[in-house]
């Protein structure tokens, strides 16, 4: 989440004073670049994992701070949330062996990180979005407490001007929901990649990034399920753009900038196009108690941090951020792709990145200038394009061909990236190695995505959704320890659940949320024929504001018309004669086995949940009986 030396400005005059170091930082920037301060000859590469930490249950872990007080390492740091982490790859010359060096070491910094984890009862899991969090899982209280992290959601929130933050994605499923914080954000989880590029090359393989920023991410999806819906076969990107949107809904007459974007077009002359661009369009939301004047360091000779710089690019979330470094000699640029998901192995993500190097260093062979064969537009659409469909996903390339992106990547991308890790002399065992991986996932269909929603439709089917989500979170935790590319995955079983899980479930995520409810007003022959038509013993009474009102069953219905005389069909019967008006319920927080102890000691077949007055799902005997059945299926196998 970028420096961690950051507070929320008090007053204009503050604000004042950090804008115009922010201006300073861009001069002094202009004048390194015009001095050729920079390190040209020498291209490196680095990276940064993200991971989430989770319980025996598989649900989010609050623990990052005791795991990072106990590995005591500064190779590890926080993350947004409590239940994330990061650990940040030394950086290497791209060259020879370099790419697998670092899965090496990543796998290293993996393995360490969950044995200390282990002390503490939990695990680390890489994936895009953890398939089992909850918005109950993004409260403040899960928020990583340093001031850091409070002052840059203090920001987000005063700039909004509102109390609630909107969420609404639509992809097999529809997700619509308010959210009371910035908070949303933590559900994401990267891989992002480095690459240094001299000044000279850096608004051609800027450029570049853009333009393959869509078949980057069509083959390294892996986040398509958020809070037990099936969105965008990478939820993330829509989600990371509207979780930090500082925009006023109200305001759709102005063409504003979300401060997650792709751009507004291509760069022109330098990485100082974008820098400023983003100083005019954006307010600044956080600022530092550097007292540094870069111009007169740089008078001094000295190599200036460029704070203000810093902080203020740090509040920008471009897909592909441009990076200032001062480490070393001399100071250094980067181009850092955001786009890559973390997981779902390490191997997948090394060869995401083998992609996305090889393609940076080798495009410009082909297209020494892309602007002028691809419209940006198009390169913006491709990819939001393969953030939705994946390798379905249909692109305009170059000269505005019309490709799928699978058959772009087959047969343009994958030798062209070849190519690019060639010249830089990586070492061919490994190019075939990563190369193969992408081809597999496109000979097979199978990316991480693809993998999870074949999944959740197989288990859905025959278990409820949250055990899916289960199943999903402990088949990918297995799979990812064994480094098995994920094209090779099988999919996800209830197998692959430990038989403990199902009382250590809460009641909202084995809760059935799709109702089918009536008003009290309304006649009992539409409750008969909900209940003929789809297979339903219970149905919820509710009024206009989705508050309980009473509980309709079948006993009750069937009684009724079997005392014939004590009903007349010329006048149909409301809903309100014949409900159970004070019906038991439950809140959607409590464990299962209280929902099972609450039904057998009531003698009851249904639990309608409740949050608050709200009506928000029901759980019923029936969904008992099918977990029962499938642990005795277990039990039978054992």
């Amino acid at each position: 989440m970028g420096e961690m030396n950051v507070v929320l400005p008090k007053s204009k005059k503050e604000v004042q004073e950090f804008v115009q170091r922010l201006l300073n930082d861009t001069k002094a920037l202009e004048k390194m670049l015009f001095e050729r301060m920079f390190e040209e000859e020498i291209m490196h590469i680095g990276a940064e994992q993200e991971m989430n930490l989770i319980d025996a249950h598989l649900k989010p872990a609050n623990l990052s701070m005791d795991v990072l007080e106990a590995l005591n390492d500064e190779l590890y740091t926080t993350e947004l949330a409590r239940f994330n982490m990061e650990c940040n790859v030394e950086p290497r010359v791209f060259e020879g062996s370099c790419i697998s060096d670092m899965e090496k070491d990543i796998l290293r910094l993996l393995k360490k990180a969950r044995k200390t984890a282990k002390q503490f009862n939990a695990e680390i899991i890489l994936t895009g979005i953890l398939p089992t969090i909850r918005k109950s899982d993004l409260t403040y209280d899960d928020l990583t407490p340093l001031p850091r992290y409070r002052a840059l959601m203090d920001a987000i929130l005063e700039l909004r001007g509102e109390g609630s933050m909107p969420l609404n994605i639509t992809g097999t499923d529809e997700l619509r929901t308010l959210h009371d914080s910035p908070m949303l954000e933590a559900c994401n989880t990267g891989f992002q990649v480095h690459m240094q590029v001299s000044p000279d090359d850096f608004t051609s393989k800027y450029n570049i990034a853009q333009a393959i920023c869509g078949p980057a991410l069509a083959t390294a999806i892996n986040s398509p399920l958020l809070f037990g819906k099936r969105l965008w076969h990478e939820t993330r990107i829509a989600l990371f753009q509207q979780s930090i949107d500082t925009r006023i809904t109200k305001e759709h007459l102005r063409d504003r900038s979300a401060r997650v974007m792709f751009g507004h077009s291509w760069v022109r002359k330098s990485i100082l196009d974008i820098y400023k661009e983003d100083i005019m369009r954006f307010r600044v939301l956080l600022s530092n108690n550097s007292k540094e004047d870069s111009l007169k360091t740089l008078q001094e000779g000295k190599v200036p941090a460029l704070s203000a710089l810093s902080v203020h690019n740090g509040t920008i979330y471009r897909w592909n951020r441009p990076c200032y470094g001062n480490a070393g000699d001399k100071p250094h640029l980067r181009i850092e792709n955001r786009v890559l998901p973390a997981g779902p192995t390490v191997g997948d993500e090394m060869a995401n990145a083998a992609l996305w190097l090889g393609l940076l260093n080798g495009m410009t062979d082909h297209y020494p200038d892309i602007t002028k064969v691809l419209d940006f537009d198009d390169a913006k659409s491709n990819f939001f394009s393969a953030s939705r469909h994946g390798l379905d996903a249909k692109f305009t390339w170059v000269d505005g061909k019309k490709i799928t992106a699978g058959e772009l990547l087959q047969k343009e991308l994958i030798p062209i990236a070849r190519e690019g890790l060639k010249k830089q002399k990586i070492k061919k065992k490994d190019i075939d190695r990563y190369m193969s991986m992408i081809e597999g996932r496109i000979d097979t269909g199978k990316t991480g995505s693809q993998w999870a929603l074949n999944s959740f439709s197989k288990i859905s089917k025959k278990a409820s959704k949250d055990q899916a989500l289960l199943a999903i979170t402990a088949a990918t935790l297995k799979h990812q320890k064994e480094e098995k590319p994920v094209h090779t995955w099988p999919l996800a079983e209830l197998d692959d659940l430990e038989g403990s899980e199902f009382y250590a479930m809460s009641v909202e995520e084995f809760m059935n949320t799709d109702l089918f409810t009536v008003q009290p007003d309304d006649i009992l022959d539409l409750v008969v024929e909900m209940m003929n038509t789809q297979k339903l013993r219970y149905v919820p009474v509710e009024d206009e504001n989705g508050h309980l009102m009473g509980l309709v069953t079948s006993s009750k219905t069937l009684r009724h018309y079997r005392g014939s005389h004590l009903w007349d069909p010329k006048k149909p019967l409301p809903v309100r004669d014949i409900m159970i008006t004070n019906p038991i319920t439950i809140g959607p927080d409590e464990s299962i086995r209280s929902a099972l102890e609450i039904m057998k000691t009531h003698g009851i077949g249904c639990l309608p949940v409740l949050e608050g007055n709200e009506l928000v799902g029901i759980i019923t005997e029936q969904d008992f009986l099918n977990i029962t059945l499938h642990l005795l299926g277990r039990l039978k196998k054992q």
